[in-house]
């Protein structure tokens, strides 16, 4: 098949996009199919016919660094005329592909908005569909859909446009942009002179904040690939939390998979990711992250990623290989799951 594999765009996950994009491409070609890569911002100059016709990829992919990257930069590297997301050519080679896997990360590309268009330009891409990503995305509106369903997650309160209330079950508390991920502008706060300074620095990202019950204990992460649960997996970082520069860079976090937990709590925490998945209405695959509270024993969730990092360092992929899913394997079943939709 032709497959386009999205990535990129000007998120501030949008260095992870692209290396998970990188291996997408590379693992797809080994199944067997023609696929390249695609900058959903930059876009594709050349003539759009030749886009499938090429031996080499047209865009160099760096290392993830420590930080997140310049968005302000990366929108000043492409030809000011073209106004909107989409990139030169990119609609155009979308449509002519048998399907476009998405590897985008963070608000571009699991806010809904790009399978939202798909959807009305009969584009195919793997995933969940627009809704579902728009959920997912919103951790206010996730949190609440957890609420109704009976989910297990922690207290929270919504600041907008600046303000700085107090939350009423005060600090430890974590500070997080509304629809952010890879955990940038993410601070957990353990004093009240901090509070201020915190909220501060996620309103740089977005106009709305999560401020969160802290919970302390063992972290894990759940994926889910079709109507199976992978075995859960424990993170463990050597220095603070989960945070950007842990998650990218190697050796900072230890990574167990399958977790170290009872037959009872492996069960508990599979069937809550189940529920997630079905309650946030995503498809596919996804990933859902959790905090074992250390004095109630509950697994308490925290967020869902309906679009899990596939770099060589992403979660969902030591998972899927825990089951004796290698990632090409893994790759081109998401494509094969995501084209039975349209069946």
């Amino acid at each position: 098949m032709n497959i386009v594999v999205l990535a990129g765009g000007i998120s501030t996950e949008r260095d992870v996009s692209l290396t998970s994009g990188r291996n997408v491409v590379n693992a797809l070609k080994k199944k067997g199919h023609n696929a390249h890569l695609l900058d959903l911002f930059l876009g594709y100059d050349p003539d759009p016919d030749t886009f499938f016709n090429r031996t080499k990829e047209y865009y160099a992919v760096a290392a993830i660094g420590l930080v997140d990257p310049s968005i302000e930069e990366i929108k000043a590297a492409r030809d000011s005329s073209i106004k909107g997301l989409f990139g030169k050519n990119v609609l155009e080679i979308c449509k002519s592909a048998d399907i476009v896997f998405m590897a985008l990360h963070g608000e571009d590309g699991e806010n809904g908005k790009v399978q939202a268009a798909f959807d009305l330009l009969g584009i195919k891409y793997t995933g969940s569909g627009s809704l579902g990503s728009a959920i997912a995305m919103n951790k206010y509106i996730s949190k609440q859909m957890m609420f109704a369903n009976d989910i297990i997650n922690a207290q929270y309160i919504v600041l907008r446009n600046g303000e700085c209330k107090p939350a009423p079950f005060g600090v430890p508390c974590v500070i997080k942009p509304s629809s952010g991920g890879s955990s940038v502008g993410v601070s957990i706060v353990m004093n009240e002179a901090d509070y201020e300074s915190a909220v501060k620095a996620a309103f740089k990202y977005e106009n709305e904040v999560i401020v969160e019950q802290y919970i302390k204990g063992r972290e894990f992460s759940v994926g889910v690939l079709g109507d199976t649960v992978l075995p859960p997996i424990e993170i463990k970082p050597k220095a603070g939390f989960y945070d950007y520069a842990n998650k990218y860079q190697p050796g900072m976090t230890e990574e167990i998979c399958p977790a170290d937990l009872t037959d009872e709590e492996n069960d508990k925490v599979k069937k809550s990711a189940m529920a997630v998945f079905k309650a946030l209405d995503l498809e596919v695959y996804g990933r859902i992250d959790y905090i074992l509270n250390e004095v109630d024993g509950e697994f308490y969730a925290l967020e869902a990623n309906s679009l899990p990092g596939m770099t060589g360092m992403s979660l969902l992929p030591q998972e899927a290989q825990a089951i004796g899913i290698d990632y090409p394997t893994l790759c081109d079943k998401i494509v094969q799951l995501s084209l039975a939709k349209y069946e």
